[in-house]
């Protein structure tokens, strides 16, 4: 089973960027931690970070013939990009979206994810153990 894991904008900032919503914990060390769950999930997983949309939607144009399943931190494009949307519902494979935050207990704008119709799930407001529980999840959809 392959997994690709993709990292929305900013997060390349995860550990210094606004630690007291986003955590401590850096993307290497968040990484890291997938790669060991993934290994005992028996499951072969890519971690791959982008800032610009057109790379989101490119990896993810790219992922329909060559992954299981994806896990999707989309970052502030959470709120507003139908261009991911689109590229999302065109996916014959499940795509799980995870966030660090509640996005729900945060500023109106945030509140609003216009990925989650075209997703399986989301995961939301676990810190870094997000991705962890979201890649239990998609592992479980492939699996199914």
């Amino acid at each position: 089973m392959r997994v690709l894991v993709i990292h929305g904008p900013n997060l390349n900032l995860l550990g210094e960027r606004e630690p007291d919503v986003y955590g401590t914990e850096t993307l290497d060390e968040i990484d890291t931690r997938l790669r060991a769950l993934a290994r005992e999930l028996n499951v072969e997983l890519q971690c791959v970070q982008h800032n610009a949309e057109g790379a989101i939607i490119d990896e993810l144009h790219s992922a329909r013939d060559s992954y299981d399943a994806i896990v999707i931190n989309p970052g502030a494009y959470t709120h507003y990009s139908y261009a991911i949307a689109d590229a999302i519902a065109a996916l014959r494979i499940p795509v799980v979206e995870a966030h660090l935050s509640n996005i729900a207990a945060r500023e109106t704008f945030r509140r609003t994810s216009v990925l989650a119709p075209v997703c399986r799930g989301t995961i939301a407001g676990f810190g870094a153990q997000s991705y962890a529980l979201a890649l239990r999840g998609a592992a479980a959809l492939v699996k199914r």
